[in-house]
């Protein structure tokens, strides 16, 4: 009996797609789409023109990394934001990296086979993604009735259909891609409205302004505030964030720069070559994108899980541990679900001397499970994304380059890089989950996860924007490029 093979490419003709350009797009015109692109984000993740209809009012802080991670606001179009771009990504990498799946990304066939199976996972994500964040409580409904929750889902999974659109739209005619785009743009938008809002928390009357006796939101106002009343003992509250994050920014800036230098010289033209860095962060973003994704999973299932208790009204608890409503949402207060939560005045408490020896306990949790996750994800995602030793070589061999002083044999420049790649993946990792904490820590504005993407997200940007042709570009956009 005969096996029928399904060839998913046929597909392709039933699936909706952002045509390439007929012409290569001059640099003015990619920055334009671009632009265009993220006002279209900023239009969707807005109360005003993105919001959905049935959905509560009241969406819980408590999932506040998950928007941070996708680019999400919850509640309106970009809900579900880049998750299912991310989530079907990384999931058809790991089954092709691991050949599970057999294909190669060489052979166009299975390239395209490839492209196929990743937009066909990302629509169905859109709508899984979207019905578990109403089941679970992130995007609760107005009520429990069954066209409501359809509706609600219905909603999101178009907005998410949306972003896989504005994805395309960045990756052929704009520069970079929509997913690092909108991470991002979200992230800076956070620190912009953390910084300069002059609005006051938790109102649900629009923006309210702030007053003596409300704070802003903005921490620079609520410094101009308390210098304004004399409160100068009241200062560090709001200024030690802003510090903090100027700290982690700087600090991420210089170990992007780390890198070794190894040398590479053309076999057949003598006299040629160059130097190819391997930096610290070899891995990228990679590690701390997949553990903040599972720490958000781990969060959203505990709060799943969580049910109201009988004596605190307040209060929801589930195998995973409780969680207490407060003024300012919803905080993990004890189990699985607050150890593996980032203590995010960490350093306020310490200054002011509320520091309990629970939070130190919870800090180094955290630290350990941020660390020691990463380095397991650096180094399981080199051998499954082509960036161990043994594929570097062979596309060295392949691209006719070598190491000088080394025979030109796989084996041999296997083994050089060896001596480099493996450390660099723990290293890195391990660095990247130290930073990510220490900047939860210290409180530090768009999160430590947040921040560590967005500045190697702009880094790689303006390495992108470099190799473009400048002559065209804007007079501005060409002295910041070329200065």
């Amino acid at each position: 009996m005969s096996m029928v093979k399904f060839d998913i490419t046929k597909l392709a003709k039933f699936l909706p797609t952002v045509e390439k350009p007929v012409y290569k797009q001059s640099l003015n015109k990619k920055l334009a789409w671009t632009g265009l692109v993220l006002i279209v984000y900023f239009l969707m993740s807005s109360q005003l023109f993105g919001n959905v209809y049935g959905v509560s009012p009241d969406i819980s802080s408590q999932f506040k990394s998950i928007q941070m991670l996708f680019g999400s606001e919850f509640g309106t179009l970009m809900t579900v934001g880049i998750g299912p771009l991310v989530n079907a990504s990384i999931i058809l990498q790991l089954l092709v990296g691991s050949k599970i799946i057999n294909w190669d990304q060489s052979d166009p066939d299975d390239k395209k086979k490839y492209e196929v199976t990743q937009k066909v996972l990302s629509i169905a994500f859109c709508f899984l993604m979207s019905f578990a964040f109403v089941i679970g409580g992130a995007v609760p409904p107005v009520n429990n009735a069954l066209p409501t929750i359809l509706l609600v889902v219905l909603q999101l999974g178009m907005g998410g259909l949306i972003v896989m659109f504005l994805d395309e739209i960045v990756s052929k005619y704009g520069v970079g891609s929509g997913i690092s785009l909108f991470i991002a743009a979200g992230v800076i938008k956070t620190i912009f409205i953390g910084l300069f809002s002059p609005c006051i928390a938790g109102s649900v009357a629009g923006c309210v302004l702030f007053s003596s006796g409300n704070p802003p939101i903005g921490h620079v106002w609520s410094v101009l505030l308390y210098i304004t009343n004399s409160e100068f003992g009241q200062i560090i509250i709001p200024l030690l964030p802003i510090i903090t994050t100027l700290v982690v920014f700087f600090i991420i800036i210089f170990a992007q720069g780390i890198a070794i230098e190894i040398p590479l010289a053309f076999s057949a033209v003598r006299g040629f070559g160059r130097r190819w860095e391997l930096k610290l962060f070899y891995t990228s973003n990679i590690p701390v994108i997949l553990t903040a994704a599972m720490l958000s999973m781990i969060t959203l299932v505990g709060g799943m899980a969580a049910r109201p208790t009988l004596s605190d009204p307040n209060m929801k608890c589930g195998f995973m541990g409780c969680i207490e409503t407060t003024q300012n949402g919803d905080q993990p207060v004890s189990g699985l679900v607050y150890y593996l939560s980032a203590p995010r005045n960490l350093l306020m408490d310490a200054i002011t001397g509320i520091f309990t020896s629970k939070d130190l306990v919870r800090a180094l949790t955290y630290l350990t499970f941020m660390v020691t996750v990463c380095v397991v994800f650096s180094v399981f995602w080199i051998s499954t994304s082509g960036m161990d030793a043994e594929s570097i070589a062979n596309q060295l061999i392949d691209s006719g380059m070598q190491i000088p002083g080394y025979r030109r044999d796989p084996k041999i420049i296997k083994g050089v890089l060896n001596r480099y790649i493996p450390p660099l993946a723990v290293l890195g990792g391990a660095s990247i989950g130290l930073l990510a904490s220490f900047a939860d820590f210290t409180g530090a504005l768009g999160t430590g996860t947040g921040i560590l993407l967005t500045v190697t997200i702009i880094y790689q940007f303006y390495e992108q924007l470099k190799n473009e042709r400048t002559d065209e570009a804007h007079p501005i956009v060409r002295k910041i490029l070329e200065g």
